[in-house]
């Protein structure tokens, strides 16, 4: 007995990419880990890119997206992890300012699902507690935004 297909197109897993900013390590890790969990979860295949802080995400995410989608395979969403931590000088509002502002430029600009997961705090203590493992993971919370908005994006576009 041959086997009826639905004729509907079945679709590719998710691609998402993850940019993250190593200037605190310890703190990118356990964000990295939580986000990595969440994407794991939903069966979501993912890459990974460091960059060495906060304010180099936007353009990572730009030469990624554009390189992959000249390959023919564009990232679905992009997960953007990091931790700005409030210091002596006008340099903290610079970074966390113009980091945000960079996200949202190109999430509307290029209509990007992006998980923004960059931590702005006033100090280390704030950071590690918004980077635990348990529900508070921002790493994680990260991941699902940015999966709520590939779905939303595929619910409206029908892509």
């Amino acid at each position: 007995m041959a086997k009826k297909t639905s004729g509907a197109k079945k679709r590719a897993p998710l691609r998402v990419l993850i940019v993250e900013a190593r200037f605190y390590e310890h703190i990118s890790d356990a964000l990295l880990a939580g986000a990595v969990r969440v994407l794991d979860e939903a069966g979501v295949q993912y890459e990974r890119i460091a960059v060495p802080g906060a304010l180099e995400i936007p353009a990572a995410i730009v030469m990624a997206t554009d390189a992959a989608q000249k390959k023919r395979a564009p990232y679905d969403g992009v997960v953007a992890l990091g931790c700005v931590i409030q210091g002596e000088t006008y340099h903290f509002e610079l970074v966390s300012n113009e980091s945000a502002r960079g996200l949202m430029d190109l999430s509307i600009d290029r209509q990007l699902a992006i998980g923004n997961g960059i931590l702005t705090v006033d100090n280390e203590a704030q950071a590690l507690a918004r980077a635990t493992p348990d529900n508070r993971n921002k790493g994680a919370s990260a991941a699902l935004a940015a999966l709520a908005m590939i779905k939303l994006k595929q619910s409206l576009t029908g892509k």
